[in-house]
Formats: C-alpha cells, sequence, structure tokens
C-alpha cells in the first residue's frame, strides 16, 4: 500500500511494507492473531512478520486539526473508498496479493510526471498533509518532483484559513526531522514559506527572510538564503540531523537585530540560543537536537575567530561546549559551523582551519589532569579554582606552540 508501492515504482528501496484489510473487522484480526497497536483507528501487526495490517477506512471532519476526524472502519469499506481518503494520488496506489495494481486515482500518472498533487478537495481537511506535502518535495525533488498548482493552491487556501495553526507541535517536529535526514532539506522550508506556512508553523525561520548581512561576509545578503546554504553544506558534510538541525538554527537571533544597526548584527549569538531554545521548546524538540542547536547559534562566531581567543575564552568555550565529556557534541559543533562558513555565495570551497584549531585546543584543555588535581588539593574549596588555572595555563602553553598559524592572516577569517 502507498508508501511502499510508490517507492516500489520509482525504484526506491523498500524498507516497511503496510497493509489493508478488507472485508474484515477488528475481533476476526485479534482472533487470527494480530496485536493491535492502533490509537486513533484500528491497525495490527502481524504475528510473524510484524508489517502493519490496517482495517479500510474512511474518516469525516468534526474538528479543527489532525485529530477533529472521526473513523468508519466497517467491513463495508471499499479499497477504492480507503485509498480516496489519502493525501497525494502518488501515496494512493495499491497492489494486491498477486502484483496487480490498484490505481483509481492514477498516481502511476503522476509518479511519472513526477508531480504532487492531492486526490480530492477533502486535502484541506487535514493541516499536516501541508508539511507532508513539503517533506515529500524534500525527499523528492532531486527526482524532479514539483507541487501541482491546484494542490499549492489548496495549501495557501489551508494558511489563510488559518487551519495549519491548528497543528501540534509533536507532528511539527516529526515532519521537520523527517525532512532534516533527506538529500534536500532546505526544500522543505522553501515548499513551506511558498505556501506562506512557515510563518505560521516556524515564525523565528520566516523572521530571516529579509533581513539584511554585510555583503563582504555574506554576499548572498538576505539571512533566510544563507540559512539555506548553510543547511545544504551541512547535509553535504553529515547525515546527522542534529548537525542540519544546528544549522538551521544557527542565525535566529538576526532576525531580532535592531534595524538602527544593520547589515551589522553585533549580539545575535546570545539573542540567538534564547530564540532557539523557545523555539525548541515550543515544538518539544528533544534534547540533544536542543542543546546542540543553542551552543551553535552561542558559540559559531567564537569558531569562527578561534585563533584570535585568549586562553581564558578559549578555556571558557571548552567548558561550555563540554569537550571532555561529550567530545561527539563537539565535533559535530564543528561540523556545523564549518557549514556556517562554507553556506556562502562563493564560498562554498573555501578551507576552514579553525576547525583543527579548536580540536587541537580541546585535546590540550582535556590533557589536564583534574583528577590528580583534586587528590593532591588539601582544601576542598579550592579545587576548582586550581583546576582552572591548570587549564588555563595549559592553554597559554599550547598557543605557543601555535604563534606560527596565529599570525598567518591567511589561515584566519572573520564571520559575523
Amino acid at each position: 500500500m502507498g508508501g511502499a508501492v510508490r517507492d516500489e515504482l520509482l525504484g526506491i528501496p523498500v524498507t516497511d511494507r503496510d497493509w489493508v484489510v478488507v472485508g474484515g473487522n477488528q475481533q476476526e484480526m485479534l482472533v487470527a492473531g494480530y496485536k493491535s497497536v492502533g490509537k486513533d483507528f484500528p491497525v495490527f501487526l502481524h504475528p510473524d512478520t510484524h508489517e502493519e495490517y490496517a482495517l479500510a477506512r474512511v474518516e469525516r471532519k468534526t474538528g479543527p486539526g489532525y485529530h477533529g476526524f472521526v473513523f468508519d472502519t466497517a467491513s463495508t469499506v471499499t479499497l477504492e473508498e480507503d485509498l480516496g481518503r489519502r493525501d497525494l494520488t502518488i501515496n494512493a496506489i495499491a497492489k494486491d496479493a498477486n502484483g496487480c495494481l490498484i490505481d483509481p486515482w492514477n498516481g502511476q500518472h503522476d509518479l511519472e510526471h513526477r508531480v504532487l498533487r492531492h486526490v480530492s478537495e477533502a486535502f484541506v481537511e487535514d493541516p499536516v498533509r501541508v508539511l507532508r506535502v513539503a517533506r515529500f518535495m524534500a525527499r523528492l525533488a532531486n527526482r524532479g518532483f514539483t507541487v501541482a498548482v491546484e494542490t499549492m493552491e489548496l495549501m495557501q487556501t489551508m494558511v489563510a484559513n488559518r487551519e495549519v495553526n491548528n497543528l501540534v507541535a509533536e507532528r511539527v517536529w516529526q515532519e521537520m526531522h523527517g525532512a532534516l535526514a533527506t538529500d534536500a532539506p532546505t526544500v522543505f522550508f522553501e515548499t513551506l514559506r511558498q505556501c506562506g506556512a512557515l510563518a505560521a508553523v516556524l515564525p523565528e525561520i520566516d523572521a530571516l527572510a529579509g533581513v539584511p548581512q554585510v555583503e563582504k561576509w555574506h554576499p548572498e545578503i538576505d539571512t533566510f538564503v544563507h540559512t539555506m546554504l548553510v543547511v545544504t553544506q551541512a547535509a553535504q558534510l553529515s547525515d546527522k540531523t542534529t548537525v542540519r538541525f544546528a544549522a538551521l538554527c544557527h542565525d535566529l537571533g538576526k532576525a531580532t537585530t535592531p534595524a538602527e544597526i544593520l547589515p551589522s548584527h553585533h549580539g545575535h549569538e546570545k539573542r540567538g540560543s534564547i530564540v532557539c531554545d523557545q523555539l525548541c521548546r515550543r515544538l518539544r524538540v528533544p534534547g540533544k537536537f536542543r542543546e546542540l542547536a543553542t551552543l551553535t547559534a552561542r558559540y559559531h562566531t567564537h569558531c569562527h575567530r578561534a585563533m584570535e581567543l585568549n586562553p581564558k575564552t578559549l578555556v571558557r568555550i571548552m567548558k561550555a561546549l563540554d569537550v571532555k565529556r561529550k567530545p561527539e557534541r563537539f565535533d559535530q559543533f564543528l561540523t556545523a559551523c564549518i557549514a556556517d562558513a562554507k553556506g556562502r555565495l562563493g564560498f562554498e570551497d573555501t578551507d576552514y582551519p579553525e576547525a583543527d584549531f579548536l580540536r587541537s585546543a580541546a585535546n590540550a584543555f582535556c590533557a589536564v589532569d583534574t583528577a590528580s588535581i583534586a587528590r593532591n588539593t588539601a582544601e576542598k574549596s579550592d579545587i576548582a579554582e586550581k583546576i582552572h588555572a591548570a587549564q588555563v595555563n595549559a592553554m597559554k602553553q599550547w598557543l605557543f606552540t601555535q604563534r606560527d598559524r596565529i599570525d598567518d592572516p591567511d589561515t584566519k577569517q572573520t564571520l559575523s
């Protein structure tokens, strides 16, 4: 059904299959050994394969939002009726046990012509479908897909009618996270902006559009454009969605810059970390995403200026990034900063020695034997101060060995 058939026809490896049961009921499924797992409507797991089997169903809109539906799973519901409630024609294709395709909504035609088209006018009843279209665009844009004009018009109508304002936080994050995992994650945000939904769903991202930056360092000027370039670079550098999300959020503070100081963005790092934290808490973003994103927003320009930092500042950054206990997160932070440096028109192939510089600094910081200092300090209240002094001293010694790199202007860049 649906996605499995779609991917098979597109030549995409199929990892999961789900089935629709026509003419059955819940009791029959349970007697046959299937395990019920559905919350809103009956879905069952096969006792052996654990594939999903759902009773054919139709739905009726009863209220606003994603949960404003009642479902009918009577044994009289036909397969064609079930397919008719799907979002897009390419997801409304079924295959029976004999391998025959059932395609009442011409999904194969739209697959062939690379079009995302709604099945029916009922599309407007579920705001999640706006997010799903954007996510499918991110997933399939590299295969030449576009959104049908009439479908985009429906999405714009849903925005105008404020239907998208009823989206629940968890579903927004779920669809956005899925888009971040694709090869073209920026298409998700660009599609939402095209239909006007970005301002309602992710106002912090939408607010970046039209915000100018210093042209010398940002030839693209527009901060939204820059952010999309950074996310693109992050997707090329890493398959980790944590890194891609950090890239998305790194410059949120620029939308809050006072107009009188534009195109400069002094202090946007601290402001951005606050905005990022607010966004993450509103969407209930998992902790590891929130932590990396807020740290990247707060300290990415420190990374860009790494070779200008004094020992005390370097130690403070190492502590803030918790490099000793969380080296993997530190590496992801550096990757996001590399993406930021490369995510500028004409700078895509620029070298970024600051990352290796900070990695080396982190090694010097972590080499301090804090356990030994703690053991050999009689007054326990002095331990923290002595460890800090040892770390600063270690950083001073390490910086002395790096003086040639620090004094070389060709190995440094200053970004904002």
